[in-house]
């Protein structure tokens, strides 16, 4: 019976534990950039976009097909990196609780 109880409260540790990481994930942010750094995307750890700049000299150059091909690479490689960031945030909220197993992921548990 104690063996339960310990392992109920590891549980509401780790879902208190799990709301915490995603409650931080607006802050956790990254940047990609693309274009030798004339389109530069950040977005935050719930996969939101928050800001996109574009060099001004690639606005007068009437290239449309450049520009939006800049933004989709700059906006995918900063999804590519926050990712990266989310799950290492994931990692530490759920240190000690969790077993490390190889091949598990749990990031999905992140919303």
């Amino acid at each position: 019976m104690l063996d339960m109880m310990k392992m109920m409260g590891k549980v509401k540790e780790m879902q208190a534990r799990l709301k915490e990481a995603q409650d931080n994930l607006d802050k956790i942010t990254a940047s990609g950039e693309a274009g030798a750094g004339m389109v530069k995307a950040t977005v935050n750890g719930k996969k939101k976009l928050i800001s996109v700049e574009i060099d001004p000299t690639i606005m007068s150059s009437n290239d449309r097909v450049l520009v939006q091909y800049l933004v989709v690479a700059a906006v995918n490689k900063a999804l590519e990196d926050v990712e990266v960031k989310a799950k290492e945030e994931l990692r530490k909220s759920t240190e000690g609780i969790l077993p490390n197993i190889p091949g598990m992921d749990f990031s999905g548990m992140m919303g």
